[in-house]
């Protein structure tokens, strides 16, 4: 996808900042602000997949793919795949996203494409 510098609208007048309200934010409430962000999200087509194929990570694995993600985005990563004992992740470590989910069986078979690091967890 491509957007085109001319496609902006250069002349809308910019709205002051509201500085005040982040001011009065305590750096307790910003770091539980970044951990809740360092959580991964499921994406609805991931979601989909865990349900279509009966896939079920309970929370203390979903927590450790949690902190290798945090481990490969410090690394470089951006595009992973996670391989825990029952299933095979593609993570978008960037935005902390599943992306797609399958069970070890049918990713036996697959080509994993686009990704730039593997996670293996079992």
């Amino acid at each position: 996808m491509s957007v085109r510098i001319d496609q902006f609208n250069h002349y809308q007048p910019l709205q002051p900042r509201k500085q005040s309200a982040k001011q009065n934010v305590s750096f307790g409430q910003l770091l539980n602000n970044e951990l809740i962000d360092q959580r991964l999200k499921i994406s609805k087509h991931a979601q989909e997949r865990l349900n279509q194929r009966q896939i079920t990570l309970s929370d203390e694995e979903w927590s450790s793919i949690e902190r290798k993600v945090g481990e490969a985005r410090q690394m470089g990563v951006n595009d992973s795949l996670v391989l825990v004992s029952d299933a095979a992740l593609i993570i978008n470590a960037k935005n902390n996203t599943v992306i797609t989910a399958m069970d070890r069986e049918e990713a036996k078979t697959q080509i994993f494409t686009n990704i730039n690091g593997t996670i293996i967890m079992d």
